[in-house]
């Protein structure tokens, strides 16, 4: 059950740990980055794809939503597979199935082949993503977690500084069918780097033929929806819409109010993910280092309310406006660690299915943010953004700072 457990001393702590896994780390960061680039990476694209396609703009853009519900549905099912198989099967499978959906992509001539592929490509994505944190936190002990998790997911926020501008750079000499073909070889080279750090077994993961857990594995999705995990679950739906609705609308934000050109808002972006990188690199190790890990989600989302608040209903100027950006979404993504890392403290044989429901709530934070920032957005406004957002936040600190105590 997750909790929030008083930890020893920095000394005392520092002599007893185990050494960092790095190189699964690392793979397991290019494996998400693989995964977040094969939907974000058609952002710079969508006039060429419309018009390969012949298809309308809002036709193509409307693919993240077939991919992310597809994700969804595939984690909530693939994490409680990985208890009771193994997760190694869907940690190399996935990636494969991914890079074989991207060259799909890449050869469609039709906009409806085009959907097939990339809402496959969701499915794998959610095979192994979820999967990929579960064995990160089966190979690290709990205060190594916040951290491990931390870098993990370090490779989503890459793909908003590397991967979309290495993607648009890319697609101006061949094109965004190109530009499918090299993700689909990051999957296979993140699948190779997978296969060959998990070739020893994760502490307690027995394995015998074929990849299975002696005993059968976990008991299901619904041993593992307890109290507490709901919890969380829920918490992370609170953190997932506060994030999407400055992700998402950051740039029309600032394209609306300071008249940016689409060229005008890469350096912002490319800030923002440097906050979004910087705070979850900081919030890993305060998820580790200290002792009350859903107080440390509380405090970061209760700062992130008031930088909502700044962001959105202040104009102080574009340079101004780019700094709040920078502070909401590093306070934000200070609070993911301690989330992710309290998610993670599980018995082994349901943190597969705990880490794939998690992907699945991150999903409808996704879709929330999208709906509910389209809907003030027309309705009120960007002005309206940051009640919601502070609101959201305030909401995610209350569900943890009234979780029962051990």
């Amino acid at each position: 059950m997750p909790d929030a457990t008083p930890v020893a001393p920095a000394a005392t702590r520092a002599a007893a740990l185990p050494r960092m896994p790095w190189a699964l780390l690392a793979a397991a960061c290019l494996a998400m980055f693989a995964a977040s680039s094969s939907g974000t990476a058609r952002a710079p694209f969508l006039l060429d794809m419309a018009q390969d396609l012949s298809a309308s703009v809002a036709l193509v853009a409307n693919l993240m939503a077939s991919t992310s519900i597809a994700w969804g549905i595939s984690s909530l099912v693939v994490g409680a597979w990985s208890d009771r198989l193994g997760r190694r099967p869907f940690l190399v499978g996935g990636p494969i199935g991914l890079a074989a959906c991207m060259l799909g992509v890449a050869l469609s001539e039709g906009f409806w082949g085009v959907a097939l592929w990339a809402t496959v490509a969701g499915a794998f994505c959610g095979g192994f993503t979820g999967v990929v944190m579960a064995e990160a936190s089966a190979r690290t002990v709990d205060r190594q977690r916040g951290r491990a998790l931390g870098w993990v997911m370090a490779g989503q926020s890459l793909t908003l500084l590397v991967g979309v501008p290495m993607a648009a750079f890319l697609g101006a000499y061949i094109g965004w069918r190109g530009v499918n073909v090299a993700i689909g070889g990051l999957a296979l080279a993140a699948a190779l780097a997978l296969l060959v750090t998990t070739l020893r077994p994760a502490p307690g993961e027995e394995r015998h033929g074929g990849g299975k857990r002696r005993g059968g594995g976990g008991g299901g999705t619904l041993s593992a929806l307890t109290g507490p995990v709901i919890r969380l679950l829920a918490m992370g739906v609170a953190e997932r819409i506060c994030y999407g609705l400055a992700a998402v609308y950051f740039a029309t934000f600032l394209q609306t109010t300071y008249g940016l050109s689409l060229a005008g808002v890469a350096l912002p972006l490319a800030v923002f993910a440097l906050g979004n990188i910087a705070g979850t690199v900081i919030g890993g190790q305060a998820a580790d280092r200290l002792p009350d890990r859903l107080r440390t989600f509380a405090a970061a989302m209760l700062a992130s309310a008031g930088a909502a608040l700044a962001l959105f209903l202040w104009t102080p100027g574009l340079k101004g406006t780019v700094a709040l950006g920078f502070l909401y979404v590093f306070l934000n993504a200070i609070a993911r660690p301690s989330l992710m890392a309290a998610l993670a403290n599980v018995p082994d044989e349901v943190r597969g299915t705990v880490l794939g429901l998690n992907v699945s709530s991150a999903s409808i934070g996704w879709l929330g943010a999208a709906a509910l920032g389209g809907w003030v957005m027309a309705a009120f406004g960007f002005g309206a953004f940051g009640p919601l957002a502070a609101g959201m936040a305030v909401a995610g600190a209350g569900l943890a700072l009234t979780a029962p105590r051990r």
